[in-house]
């Protein structure tokens, strides 16, 4: 940290066992140091420095575990302290990310991933104005998650809140510097600091590789701040599954303690290569685009086909619920009503991925080199969690034991879910239930999917009969 920026170590170093221990009792006297300095006679009998005080409320009070600026506070000069709750925050040129230089719609490009940028706005905002509870967002990298966190944090500090970011690779690295015989901090200092601020923006849980020791540090943050119920925002790149069990699940909590926001529908460029439909073939492959009279010499029956296949990708287009099997030739239109349904799916905001099968097996297969991009869990889970998933091309993949596992984990997973999905293929449903039994067996409970078969010919096979 350059300019006038205080380091963490030289907070550190001034801060008294005892001011740690009162911290830790809920009366903040941790941040003490950090502010000007008092003569004794001028130290406030309320707040006994601190600046701050806690109420004394039963558990479940709305300011139960809240910080609340001592009355002293009105004779302090306000930029004087917010200049020293800058320093205490180790925000350093993040002070310049706010909520007014904040794009509303985000900087991903798909709509559904707009949407679920303005939700996260609104519940960033919302968390700056009265931190309560936690805040995790997840996402890719560059889908805003430390923005929005850091824009809360400095929000905070203009309101006169303590508030502290910290990247936890770069606490982890701190903390096992502690160790160190020439160390400017103890480690007691830096894991207190951390366990009790009273506002914490913890960012990038996942990106680090773990050691049992690693987890074990992050946990005792985690299950104590939960415990105390301490205001906190987390980002964590890519699928809160990545985690360890045991964080994850007080992130999870079910008790509205903690509010979960994913940002961004993709974990790499790769994997928005994958999923991701081209705007060119959204555009081409429409409901109002689709023809249900097929070529000239498409007889009635053929017809009465197209027709039922669009009312039936019409139907989960506007209230997605259930699967849909589309089979038939090649060119009869199958892709072209799956790409239909993403689009209105997408204007929804909803979630869509959308994969050749074929090359789906191959990119999962290419997850596992060193320099791949993305891991084969983030993939993975994309493809399985997506509000509605695009199977193209279904049964044209090489038939390996590992691929079949990995499909049948998919279908699987989304049937017992009833997650939307649309798959495709050039086989019929008996074909496919003979050739991938365990699949099968879902593909043929009319319950659960709408079985459309298009007899119609190949849309794209224009030649003229020539004759003599």
């Amino acid at each position: 940290m350059g300019g006038n920026m205080e380091s963490l170590g030289d907070i550190l170093k001034r801060m008294s066992a005892r001011d740690r221990l009162g911290a830790v009792n809920g009366d903040r006297a941790g941040l003490r140091s950090i502010l000007p300095e008092e003569s004794d006679e001028d130290v406030c009998p309320i707040c006994k420095g601190a600046g701050w005080v806690s109420k004394r409320v039963p558990v479940g009070h709305p300011d139960f575990g809240e910080a609340f600026p001592c009355r002293c506070q009105q004779r302090r000069d306000p930029e004087q302290r917010s200049d020293a709750l800058r320093r205490y925050s180790n925000l350093g040129a993040l002070r310049g990310t706010t909520f007014e230089n904040t794009r509303p719609d985000g900087l991903l490009p798909e709509s559904s991933e707009r949407q679920l940028f303005r939700e996260a706005l609104a519940a960033a905002i919302a968390f700056a104005e009265r931190p309560a509870g936690w805040l995790v967002f997840t996402g890719p990298s560059g889908s805003g998650k430390t923005h929005l966190a850091v824009a809360a944090a400095n929000r905070c500090i203009d309101l006169g809140l303590p508030t502290y970011f910290i990247v936890a690779a770069d606490f982890l690295d701190h903390l096992r510097a502690t160790y160190a015989p020439d160390s400017e901090m103890s480690y007691d200092e830096l894991f207190e600091q951390v366990r009790n601020a009273p506002i914490l923006v913890l960012d990038d849980l996942a990106a680090q590789p773990t050691t049992p020791w690693a987890q074990e540090k992050l946990f005792q943050i985690i299950s104590h701040r939960f415990n105390e119920s301490l205001p906190t925002i987390i980002t964590v790149r890519g699928s809160l599954e990545r985690l360890d069990e045991g964080l994850r699940t007080r992130m999870e909590s079910h008790s509205g303690f903690s509010s979960i926001f994913r940002l961004g529908e993709q974990s790499s460029r790769m994997a928005r290569r994958v999923g991701t439909i081209p705007e060119d073939m959204r555009r081409r492959m429409t409901f109002e685009n689709f023809d249900v009279y097929g070529r000239a010499d498409t007889d009635v029956q053929d017809r009465e086909s197209l027709a039922r296949a669009w009312r039936s990708a019409r139907n989960l287009a506007a209230n997605p619920e259930g699967w849909l099997l589309l089979t038939g030739n090649r060119g009869c239109g199958k892709t072209h009503l799956a790409i239909a349904i993403a689009g209105e799916c997408l204007q929804q905001g909803k979630s869509v991925f959308r994969a050749f099968v074929p090359d789906l097996m191959d990119h999962l297969r290419g997850t596992f080199s060193p320099d791949s991009a993305i891991s084969y869990d983030e993939l993975f889970e994309q493809v399985k969690t997506a509000d509605l998933l695009i199977l193209d091309d279904f049964g044209t993949q090489v038939s390996t034991p590992w691929a079949e596992e990995k499909l049948y984990q998919i279908i699987a997973y989304r049937y017992d879910l009833q997650l939307p999905t649309v798959i495709t293929s050039v086989d019929t449903v008996d074909e496919l239930a003979r050739d991938w039994p365990n699949i099968g067996s879902r593909l043929v409970d009319g319950a659960m999917v709408d079985w459309q078969h298009i007899s119609a010919p190949n849309y794209r096979d224009q030649r003229r009969n020539r004759t003599g």
